[in-house]
């Protein structure tokens, strides 16, 4: 087969998965195609054992046909993996041919956001999909017999849900009990069910995750100055606060990055303190002070 014609397929692959949304002739437009291409395409699929199922006029690619598990964890990448990609790539010689196309390949993955359309195993797939539906179709829905992170709680949400974080762990909403933004993770969903348009989309805002995995509205500026150990265990554990940083005299690294909370980035420090200096940030003090009174460090 053809490089082009290879490429069309994948692009197609990528449009079909989960598709609510294009129909033949969108499908023949987006990807400058004929309908009779897209059709010949999708017989394509069909024959290598691909289960092609119908949503009104929208066709799509059944998530459970033989081989689509495989092939869609081979496409996709995390953010996190994405970086230790892309920073194994850049350290290959520049003379070697081989180092552009590894990176057009990464990242015609990594920025292409119809990727993160993964497959989610067990359970939680009926749940995704509906949540994937609510978020195209911009539409409310109730998450039933969600369980709080904060004492178990079991009650229904009503939420506006916009936005997954990465392989659907989580789900961003506007919760419409106290209309604020909130992460639900999607495997304390028991069940989903959709409802009316949404009425606040203005409102909807993804909340920040720092490198250090911690979500939050709120954004705190931290300076650290690291030693060797630190610098080396930062870049290893948390490889995307790697962007932050910038050397200093031989040996030092400077640290500049803002952070949701002081959870995640003081228990990196708190075990590093021999070789981590805070250069600028009250707040991490102030937590490091208690973190270290309360476990009598």
């Amino acid at each position: 087969m053809d490089q082009p014609k290879l490429e069309r397929l994948l692009r197609l692959m990528k449009l079909l998965t989960a598709n609510t949304t294009y129909n033949v002739d969108q499908l023949a437009e987006r990807l400058s195609m004929s309908r009779r291409t897209v059709y010949r395409y999708i017989d394509t699929f069909r024959e290598a054992g691909f289960v092609i199922k119908k949503t009104g006029d929208c066709i799509r690619l059944d998530k459970e046909s033989p081989h689509f598990r495989d092939i869609s964890q081979l496409v996709h990448f995390t953010e996190e993996e994405a970086v230790i990609l892309k920073s194994a790539i850049e350290n290959i010689d520049d003379t070697n041919l081989l180092k552009q196309n590894l990176k057009r390949k990464l990242y015609s993955v990594y920025d292409n956001k119809t990727l993160a359309d993964t497959v989610v195993r067990g359970k939680n797939a009926p749940n995704i999909r509906s949540l994937i539906e609510a978020i195209e179709e911009q539409r409310q829905a109730t998450l039933h017999g969600y369980q709080s992170a904060h004492g178990g709680e079991v009650r229904d949400r009503k939420v506006e849900p916009f936005a997954f974080t990465t392989n659907y762990v989580q789900v961003w909403c506007l919760d419409l009990e106290d209309r604020t933004n909130k992460l639900f993770k999607t495997s304390r969903i028991g069940s989903v069910t959709l409802d009316g348009a949404w009425q606040h989309t203005a409102e909807h805002r993804e909340g920040f995750i720092d490198a250090f995995r911690i979500h939050g509205v709120a954004r705190h500026r931290v300076r650290l100055e690291l030693g060797m150990l630190a610098y080396n265990l930062l870049c290893e554990e948390y490889p995307l606060a790697e962007r932050d940083i910038r050397p200093l005299e031989q040996g030092r690294w400077l640290l500049d990055t803002e952070v949701a909370g002081m959870a995640g980035i003081g228990r990196f420090v708190a075990g590093l303190l021999d070789d981590i200096r805070i250069v600028d940030s009250p707040e991490l003090v102030a937590h490091l002070r208690r973190y270290m009174a309360e476990n009598a460090l």
